[in-house]
């Protein structure tokens, strides 16, 4: 059976599983679920959802919410096939992988996914403009903590060390975000800089670019 990955094709975190599956050279059916028209409050999705939020997984019956914890576990059910070492196997790589990944939902994602909600999803869904100083508040945080990612990619290719894994995958969808907003933070430093163009350049990326438009 082919999984079914139920989200939206703008939602960057339906993006970020996506990348993962063509990665791994998943085959899967994106079913879209219309944030607009308010589908993921309806009771057959908070019941796979419970937070109302995309996406979620069907994996032959098995039902898995939060972007994050669906890579793993495609990575983790898939370790042979697709782009190898998403997840590193040696104690300390591993080690390496679960610190860059803290540091993407801890330093990285907040701010980022924050600033664009707040610049590109806010006003268009809920017709409130967006406000300056939280907007500035949020670029503030992100600046500071790219710096230290200019350090750390100053260093090494990726966030964890020499290869790619999960960690650098998930700050694709709002790693692109982020110019739309109005943000020049990873323009600006040559090594993130380098790093996204090398994350972005990737089949998987330009996979989801092709494929995940929202219906007419």
């Amino acid at each position: 059976m082919v999984l079914t990955l139920f989200g939206s094709p703008l939602s960057g975190c339906t993006r970020r599983v996506a990348i993962v599956l063509y990665e791994k050279q998943v085959p899967f059916t994106l079913v879209e679920v219309n944030l607009a028209k308010g589908e993921h409050f309806s009771p057959d999705h908070v019941e796979k959802q419970p937070f109302a939020k995309v996406p979620y997984i069907d994996d032959d019956g098995f039902i898995l919410y939060e972007s994050r914890a669906i890579c793993r576990y495609i990575e983790k059910k898939y370790p042979d096939q697709g782009a190898k070492g998403l997840i590193p196997t040696d104690p300390k790589a591993e080690a390496l992988f679960e610190q860059a990944a803290s540091i993407e939902l801890s330093n990285f994602n907040p701010y980022a996914t924050g600033a664009a909600y707040e610049v590109l999803i806010k006003p268009r869904f809920t017709g409130q403009p967006s406000d300056p100083q939280v907007v500035a508040s949020l670029f503030a945080n992100l600046e500071k903590n790219l710096d230290v990612y200019e350090k750390i990619l100053s260093k090494q290719k990726y966030l964890s060390g020499d290869a790619i894994t999960l960690a650098d995958l998930f700050h694709i969808p709002p790693a692109v975000a982020l110019p739309a907003a109005g943000s020049t933070a990873i323009e600006t430093r040559p090594n993130v800089a380098r790093w996204v163009k090398d994350l972005t350049e990737r089949p998987s990326w330009k996979k989801v670019l092709e494929e995940f438009r929202p219906k007419a």
